[in-house]
């Protein structure tokens, strides 16, 4: 298997058999809801997928999988939404092959599918990974693979050496799972095989959660197994910037 972080997106391409470029978190038609809570910005949804189709034919893969909450509004559809996701769904389509991993904000989203787009709201394995939003319990045949979830937004803050934060920026979490964490009698599952692959959002303004706080968030079943002594961070590059454990300052603050 080998993954490659495509830094233009964020977006992850997965090469195992297939070539599968993986988008989390598009929330078209975000714009619409911020309006509603007094933040007028006109919308980007051409111009976000004209970054996804720069993604299509940066890695020409053979699938693309978006990692739910394909739109934005809930609980119902807005006017927006209804309006841009058809011509957005077809030009993903027009290119390549397209699954649709169901998040919590894709109530109705079927009714922009085609047959066969829609995966299970457990997750699915294709090609010997696991692909799952991330605001449900994965299905029992995900554990024992890698599971690359989307959802939790993770970003990472880097602290220069007087103390100050540069900018939030996207980041990957890879890893294991912290013992028993998904439900009773989770011991008896292959929780030693399973990884965990937490992908940040592709909505330049979805927000994230700073992976030191994302155990502790508790925002989805998988966040509270994150094993934060062992697990790996990368920037949207792929560049490795350490662990949760070593990020964290020694005081505990940050």
């Amino acid at each position: 298997m080998r993954l490659h972080f495509i830094e233009s997106g964020p977006a992850l391409l997965v090469e195992q058999g297939r070539r599968i470029l993986v988008v989390a978190d598009l929330h078209m038609g975000i714009e619409s809801g911020l309006e509603r809570h007094g933040v007028h910005i006109t919308s980007r949804s051409a111009s976000r997928a004209d970054r996804v189709i720069a993604c299509i034919e940066e890695t020409e893969p053979d699938l693309l999988l978006l990692l739910g909450d394909v739109k934005h509004n809930v609980p119902v559809t807005s006017r927006q939404e209804y309006r841009e996701l058809p011509g957005v769904l077809e030009a993903f389509r027009d290119r390549v092959p397209l699954r649709i991993a169901p998040g919590n904000h894709d109530g109705g989203i079927g009714r922009f599918l085609e047959p066969g787009e829609l995966l299970p709201p457990g997750g699915a394995l294709i090609d010997g990974v696991g692909y799952l939003h991330g605001h449900t319990h994965p299905a029992p045949e995900l554990l024992g693979h890698l599971i690359v979830l989307g959802h939790h937004h993770p970003v990472v803050s880097l602290i220069d050496t007087v103390g100050c934060a540069a900018r939030a920026r996207p980041a990957y979490l890879y890893s294991g799972l912290a013992g028993p964490c998904l439900t009773e009698g989770a011991e008896t599952l292959p929780g030693d095989r399973t990884r965990l692959l937490f992908v940040p959002a592709f909505n330049e303004f979805a927000g994230g959660i700073d992976i030191l706080r994302l155990r502790e968030s508790g925002i989805g079943p998988l966040s509270r197994c994150i094993d934060e002594k062992n697990a790996e961070v990368f920037l949207a590059d792929g560049t490795y910037v350490g662990s949760p454990a070593t990020l964290c300052p020694a005081d505990g603050g940050g």
